[in-house]
């Protein structure tokens, strides 16, 4: 029987329980009835569970999916443009969030300062100077695209795994702390089998079989948000995403949230509806992988690239999930300078997020825990701690990690996008955006290492028409052009 992952009613119940658990709301009454009429919860890592579930089980889970939509979380965290710029302006009073972490006395390490995040909350004097650029619009542009596809494709054979199976992989081939493509080569048989590698990646992503740049949805979306600006320029609507989408997307790329909203446009539902009906992955980290060419177009204007990725995010998220995707182009429209620190630009990032929501803390955790152990592993592993209780496509242990990734490597490109995919998760989501901010900030693709650029041989493949094969110069070119 045909399971479709990610829209099944008795799978979507299961990961709505838990995203009521993690924003306040009081479901336990309908987590009750459910597991009562024989319900079960969430698949961990696949999309759709094993059996069918029967027609009247279905209808519970429909229903009950309902009667949680109306429940409304306390926390302080709006999904409207205007509620969001208004809590970066007026920060509301301290509101109660559950901690991730023991208080315990900042034990940040010489070198490394992390009190400019809180400066800016204080409105104190910005980070140091900024650096030189060290190459043109164009050549950043580039570096951005080419790390954008490493990042990914580094991170796409592991992806589902669980960290200690990565940790064992990398090690059985002499590749941790992790600094090079995964192989097969002189992995442990055992190994592999009790940690198979991603089944859809790894015939094109592991060192000895890389060709090109294989089709991936971390690389979709930023080619559909070109093809958006080229369409309707930067005063483009959340419906003309969505049209755009219809026309341009095969339903079949899309997943989580995206594969949620993707459905209820056809039945006809409208933006923002189609973000919050049934659709438990709204607060995932989709939006946060669609908003980089916001913050390529927007060089020097973090809040105008936060505002084109709200645009975009609502069609599919809300709350954490459209913050995800508003810090990634605020923070990318700081590096797009090629003027500044990455330190500097994941400030610019964190202030277009509301200062009280979950995200916002996730963000400080990383940065912190970064400033704090010398060794990344003792990060990771801490921030896995915090975050047991999500899913590993959540939006927040990942904006986690990424942020640690980022400030633990101090932007260098080849450490910060291994330390991402080395931290487990969403690895090709984390290693594509810690790529592309990494990359804007080496400026120029042959800063970024032949080994790393060479096997992609400038070529994109994609299910997007008109871009299939497409190099990455060529795509610089074109996002150049969207800015104008």
């Amino acid at each position: 029987m045909l399971r479709l992952t990610w829209v099944q009613p008795e799978d979507l119940i299961g990961h709505e329980l838990r995203q009521a658990a993690q924003d306040g709301r009081d479901a336990s009454a309908v987590a009750s009835r459910w597991v009562a009429a024989g319900g079960h919860l969430a698949p961990d890592r696949a999309g759709a569970s094993a059996t069918p579930a029967p027609p009247e089980l279905r209808s519970l889970a429909e229903h009950l999916l309902d009667e949680l939509a109306a429940l409304a979380s306390p926390l302080p965290e709006p999904t409207a443009l205007s509620a969001i710029e208004s809590a970066t302006k007026t920060p509301p009073p301290p509101r109660p969030f559950p901690k991730v972490l023991p208080d315990r006395p900042p034990q940040t390490p010489e070198g490394l300062d992390i009190q400019p995040l809180r400066r800016l909350r204080s409105g104190g004097p910005g980070a140091e100077p900024p650096v030189s650029a060290r190459g043109g619009a164009g050549d950043r542009l580039h570096a951005a695209w080419l790390g954008r596809a490493v990042g990914c494709l580094l991170g796409k054979p592991v992806e589902k795994l669980p960290l200690k199976g990565i940790r064992a992989i990398a090690r059985s081939t002499g590749n941790w702390p992790l600094s090079g493509w995964f192989t097969e080569a002189g992995l442990d048989p055992e190994l592999a089998t009790r940690y198979p590698w991603n089944r859809r990646s790894a015939p094109t992503s592991l060192a000895e079989n890389i060709n090109g740049m294989p089709e991936d949805d971390d690389l979709n979306y930023p080619l559909l948000a070109l093809l958006l600006i080229q369409r309707h320029g930067t005063d483009f609507t959340t419906a003309d995403v969505a049209k755009l989408w219809l026309d341009e997307l095969p339903a079949g790329r899309t997943f989580t949230a995206e594969r949620i909203a993707y459905r209820n446009l056809l039945t006809g539902l409208e933006p923002p509806h189609t973000a919050t009906h049934r659709n438990p992955f709204r607060e995932w980290i989709g939006a946060q992988i669609r908003a980089d060419v916001f913050g390529w177009i927007a060089p020097g204007d973090p809040a105008r690239a936060a505002r084109l990725a709200h645009r975009d995010a609502v069609l599919t998220h809300t709350a954490n999930g459209v913050y995800g995707a508003m810090f990634t182009a605020a923070t990318i429209a700081t590096a797009a300078t090629g003027t500044t620190d990455v330190h500097t630009a994941l400030q610019s990032g964190l202030a277009v997020v509301p200062p009280q929501s979950r995200y916002a803390q996730a963000i400080d955790l990383g940065v912190e825990l970064a400033a704090k152990h010398p060794d990344f592993d003792t990060v990771v592993d801490e921030l896995h701690a915090a975050y047991a209780d999500h899913h590993w496509v959540h939006v927040l242990p990942n904006a986690a990690l990424l942020a640690a990734a980022l400030t633990h490597a101090d932007g260098d490109f080849e450490g910060s996008i291994c330390r991402a995919v080395s931290g487990g998760w969403d690895t090709d989501s984390n290693g594509a955006t810690a790529g592309s901010i990494a990359g804007l900030l080496a400026g120029h693709p042959e800063a970024l290492g032949d080994r790393w650029t060479h096997p992609l041989k400038n070529r994109l493949s994609t299910s997007v028409a008109g871009f299939d094969g497409i190099g990455f110069d060529e795509l610089a070119r074109l996002t150049l052009e969207a800015r104008t």
